[in-house]
């Protein structure tokens, strides 16, 4: 499909490399080292750390993220970087961690800084596209363990020793700008896709948010409900506490130990399927909160026999109102408010049972649990059509890239 909306170059040769195949006539093919010298600089006091991401982006670290990292106390054999370096990280190249730095700093010595061997001779920023075709299409992986068994490590001196497409520079700067453009315009439909997703996850809460608590019937008189999550109610409902409708306990725990890959019955966590084991500790119907951790207020509806791990609230519903209809309305009080630590999120039983909910005549309960799932339908077609593209658009800019940096196509 590419290939076919671009021209390409008049003639092409044998590289004389396998995995670099043909290339067109006016390029030649150079080892990393002829390209490229490795930079051995000091650290500066100014210096703030510079992270290589899989992304290929190679920035300040405070610019992006600062949680999920280790930090070395001594910051032994770290290394100055600056603008304009291609930089590898030997640990992560294979996934991506090649790129050219937007700032200067320091890094770990896990990366190796390069610069042109000959200035204005070669553009970093087309070794940052081409280096990341080639850890991504698995080439790296298979190159690094060839070179060293069990290991994906990339040094310097792997790099060196690789053989690489060669255009002249005005070629390499043309191909750049190319993709620049190219790639941002993808990027930017992606992000645009991206957040109507969100917004239509956000329609999914409103949807149940205001089925839950005004119900389907837009001239019903109305009153206040005295609660504030939920405001004003349909005049004939009721508002009950959830113990009204079950009790509450916590799930147990269970060991990796007790987890088997063809147990009898599910293992479930605060966010659903976790293995299986031979032996249940719930039956019937029930509902299931996450009550720790990142799925704090995950709200799961259950029949049936399963173990219930102890991240995991275990709500039994009495029979006084539907099961799916509570769960809706679980999912719209938003059960994160309920959270009472400061350090990781907890819920309690206690707070799960004196939590207030409107509660209409069962005929209402069934018509609104209908109500929402017909709108989910619409709704997560949207999303999984939305998803879709978002996967067309990256496949294609990955073989744009791949396209454009090995003369597949013309882009001059």
């Amino acid at each position: 499909m590419i290939n076919a909306a671009y021209p390409k170059y008049e003639s092409y040769r044998d590289s004389g490399v396998e995995w670099v195949g043909a290339i067109p006539a006016s390029w030649n093919v150079r080892r990393g080292k002829w390209l490229f010298k490795k930079m051995d600089r000091s650290v500066r006091p100014e210096d703030e750390i510079v992270t290589c991401f899989r992304d290929g982006v190679v920035t300040l670290r405070v610019k992006r993220r600062t949680e999920g990292f280790t930090n070395a106390l001594k910051e032994h054999g770290y290394q100055g970087i600056r603008k304009g370096d291609l930089v590898i990280h030997a640990m992560d190249a294979f996934a991506g961690a090649v790129g050219v730095s937007d700032s200067d700093g320091k890094s770990t010595p896990v990366y190796s800084a390069c610069v042109p061997r000959v200035e204005g001779t070669v553009n970093p920023h087309f070794y940052a596209y081409y280096m990341r075709h080639i850890a991504l299409s698995g080439l790296l992986v298979a190159m690094a363990k060839g070179i060293r068994e069990r290991s994906t490590d990339f040094r310097f001196g792997d790099f060196a020793d690789l053989a690489l497409a060669a255009p002249p520079i005005e070629e390499q700067t043309a191909i750049v700008a190319f993709l620049d453009g190219k790639c941002a315009a993808i990027d930017e439909a992606v992000r645009i896709k991206e957040e109507q997703i969100r917004l239509l996850a956000e329609r999914r809460q409103i949807l149940i948010q205001q089925a839950v608590t005004r119900g389907l019937n837009p001239d019903a008189p109305m009153k206040d409900s005295g609660i504030d999550w939920i405001g004003q109610i349909p005049a004939h409902w009721e508002v009950k506490k959830v113990k009204h409708f079950g009790r509450n306990r916590s799930g147990d725990g269970i060991t990796n130990s007790q987890l088997e890959d063809d147990g009898t019955y599910e293992v479930w966590g605060g966010n659903g399927l976790m293995g299986y084991s031979d032996q249940y500790n719930v039956d019937g119907d029930y509902i299931v909160i996450g009550r720790v951790g990142a799925y704090c207020g995950n709200i799961r509806l259950a029949q049936g026999k399963r173990w219930i791990s102890d991240n995991a609230l275990i709500l039994r519903i009495s029979g006084r109102v539907s099961s799916r209809y509570l769960a809706r309305v679980l999912q719209a009080a938003d059960l994160n408010r309920l959270n009472e630590s400061n350090a990781q999120p907890l819920i309690t039983g206690g707070k799960v049972s004196n939590l207030s909910v409107p509660y209409p005549p069962l005929d209402e309960q069934n018509s609104i649990v209908a109500h929402i799932a017909s709108g989910f339908d619409k709704i997560a077609n949207a999303i999984v059509i939305k998803q879709s593209q978002i996967t067309a658009l990256r496949e294609y800019k990955t073989s744009l890239i791949n396209a454009a940096v090995t003369g597949k196509i013309k882009v001059l």
